[in-house]
C-alpha cells in the first residue's frame, strides 16, 4: 500500500467518525441550516460538505482524468458502507462493439427461483469515471436487497472513447443479457435497466432503443439521471455550486464526453430531447433536492407520463447528487436507498401478478 493510499484510508476513517457524531453535535458544527428552492439540506450532508471544504479537496474539474477516476472510486469505497452478502460474484466478457466488454454478475443469497429477475446496472461518473471495482459496494447492496441478480457493465469511458461509445456498449450489453439470460439462470422478460447519473442517462437511452424488440426492459430505474446535456434547467443555477456536483464539473464531463457541441441535441446524449417516448418501459425516477440534475430528471418523468408511460417519480429533497455512494456515512442516504429498493421490489411484484 502506497503512502497516498494510507493517507486516503486515514482520511476516510476520520471522515466516517466525524459523520457519525451525534446529530446534536453535527447541527452545531455544520452551521445554520442551508436552504435552496424551498428545501432544507440534510444536516449530515451539510456537515459532509463542510468537512470536504476543510480538507482542501480540489474541484473535480481541476483534476486530470486519472486523478478524478482514482478519487471517485476511493470515495465510493470509503463511504459506501459494509459489503452486503451475496451468494456469487462472477466476471465475464462479452462481444462488445469494439472488442471484449467486461461485466460482473452478482447473484443474491437465498433465492430459489429458477429464473431470477435481473438488474442491468450502468454506473455513474460523468461518462469519464466509475468502474466495476468502485461500484462494487453499491451493486452488492442493490443485489442483496432487491433479490435480483445484477449485471454491472464496464462500458468504455471518455475521453479515450467519446460519445456514443458508452451508449453502444450499454445497448450491446442489454442485448447480450436478453439473449443469454436463460442460460445464465435469468429471466429475459424481467430485466430492469438501471443506472445513476450518467448511468441513468445510458439506462434511459437503452429503454428507448429496446422498445419493440423481443425482450425490452420490464422497468427502467433511473437514479438522478442526466437527461439534457445543455444543463440549462433551473436547478443547474440554484444547485450548481456548493453541493458536490458543480456546473464546472458538468462542463468538464461534457467536454470530455462529446465530440462537438452539436451532439447535445442527439437523444442518445440528451434522452429528454427524443421526439417520442411512447412505448418505453415503465419507469422509477429518483432525484435529489440539492442536485443540479434535479429539474431535468423531473422533466423526464413528466415527459414519460405525458407519453402514457407508467412513472413513479420521487425526490429525496434533503440529499445531494451521488448519495448512493454515501450509504455508510449519511443516514438519509441509507434510508433513500432502502426506499428505492422497496419501490423496485413492489413494481416487480406487480408485474408478476
Amino acid at each position: 500500500m502506497s503512502m497516498k493510499d494510507v493517507a486516503r484510508e486515514v482520511q476516510g476513517k476520520v471522515a466516517n467518525l466525524a459523520l457519525r457524531m451525534p446529530i446534536s453535535w453535527v447541527n452545531i458544527l455544520a452551521g445554520p441550516p442551508v436552504g435552496v428552492d424551498g428545501r432544507t439540506l440534510d444536516g449530515r450532508a451539510q456537515w459532509f460538505l463542510r468537512l470536504l471544504a476543510y480538507s482542501g479537496q480540489p474541484g473535480l474539474h481541476t483534476m486530470s482524468v486519472a486523478e478524478a477516476r482514482e478519487d471517485y472510486d476511493a470515495f465510493m469505497q470509503l463511504l459506501g458502507g459494509k459489503p452486503a452478502p451475496v451468494s456469487e460474484i462472477v466476471d465475464r466478457t462479452l462481444p462488445g462493439p469494439a472488442g471484449p466488454l467486461r461485466v460482473r454478475i452478482y447473484r443474491p443469497a437465498g433465492t430459489v427461483a429458477r429464473l431470477l429477475p435481473t438488474i442491468l446496472y450502468l454506473h455513474g461518473g460523468g461518462w469519464v469515471m466509475g468502474s466495476l471495482e468502485g461500484y462494487d459496494l453499491a451493486c452488492r447492496y442493490f443485489c442483496a436487497r432487491s433479490g435480483c441478480a445484477l449485471v454491472a457493465v464496464d462500458y468504455r469511458l471518455a475521453p479515450e472513447h467519446k460519445f456514443p461509445a458508452a451508449v453502444d456498449d450499454s445497448v450491446a450489453s442489454y442485448r447480450w443479457l436478453a439473449d443469454q439470460a436463460v442460460s445464465l439462470g435469468l429471466d429475459p422478460d424481467r430485466i430492469v435497466v438501471a443506472g445513476d447519473s450518467a448511468g441513468g442517462t445510458l439506462a434511459a437511452v437503452v429503454a428507448q432503443t429496446m422498445r419493440g424488440e423481443p425482450h425490452p426492459p420490464c422497468l427502467q430505474w433511473l437514479i438522478y439521471p442526466a437527461t439534457d446535456m445543455a444543463g440549462s434547467s433551473g436547478s443547474h443555477q440554484s444547485c450548481g455550486e456548493g453541493f458536490l456536483l458543480t456546473q464546472a464539473d458538468m462542463t468538464w464531463f461534457r467536454t470530455h464526453y462529446l465530440n462537438e457541441e452539436t451532439e447535445i441535441d442527439d437523444p442518445r446524449a440528451s434522452p429528454l430531447r427524443v421526439a417520442d417516448l411512447g412505448g418505453v418501459a415503465p419507469a422509477l425516477v429518483f432525484t435529489a433536492g440539492f442536485d443540479p440534475l434535479r429539474d431535468e430528471g423531473r422533466a423526464y418523468a413528466e415527459r414519460l407520463q405525458e407519453a402514457g408511460v407508467k412513472v413513479i417519480h420521487r425526490e429525496f429533497e434533503t440529499l445531494i447528487h451521488g448519495f448512493i455512494g454515501m450509504r455508510g456515512a449519511l443516514h438519509a442516504a441509507a434510508r433513500a436507498m432502502d426506499d428505492m429498493v422497496a419501490g423496485l421490489r413492489h413494481e416487480l411484484a406487480q408485474l408478476g401478478r
